[in-house]
């Protein structure tokens, strides 16, 4: 489980209450997507004929762009974690990154879902010895990938959530 009890308003839009405005959840899929497909790799080696979880990643991409309605990309992130659920290792832990990166187009929140499934994708891949080391490095790496606009608010929900995100966030 990915979500606290208590959601944060800051990833609530404002359309529902909350204090996310549309840019900064456009942005919040966009890097979702990015941390995303950076794992997508170990899902095409094992599955190289299914293509659901590349297309619950250009659908997250689709949304924001307002080519993709909400309910479509939610539904291609369904299909990339039904993908994931036959597999296991890094294959299953990408298949189910791309899944909440199409997700957030729903809901704001599964940002982090797509950050900590890449992170496990990566440890997952790496030989026992260097596994958390590697989950660091790719912590790392998402965060360069983050722009300003929403980094406070990333890191802020990544230290917030990191209990229910398997401590991958701890880098």
């Amino acid at each position: 489980m990915i979500f606290s009890p208590i959601r944060d308003p800051r990833l609530i839009t404002v359309r529902r209450g909350g204090s996310l405005q549309d840019a900064d959840h456009r942005l919040l899929a966009l890097w979702a997507a990015v941390c995303a497909e950076h794992v997508l790799p170990f899902f095409e080696q094992m599955q190289p004929g299914d293509d659901r979880p590349r297309q619950a990643i250009d659908a997250a991409r689709a949304w924001v762009r307002g080519e993709l309605p909400m309910m479509e990309a939610r539904a291609l992130g369904g299909h990339a974690m039904g993908a994931a659920r036959e597999l296991r290792g890094a294959a299953r832990e990408a298949a189910y990154a791309a899944g909440q990166a199409a997700a957030v187009a729903h809901v704001a929140a599964h940002e982090l879902g797509a950050a900590a499934y890449a992170i496990r994708a990566v440890r997952a891949a790496a030989p026992k010895e260097m596994q958390i080391e590697a989950g660091r490095r790719e912590c790392q790496w998402q965060r360069t990938q983050l722009p300003d606009a929403i980094r406070e608010l990333v890191l802020d929900d990544q230290r917030l959530r990191n209990a229910y995100c398997w401590f991958v966030f701890d880098c």
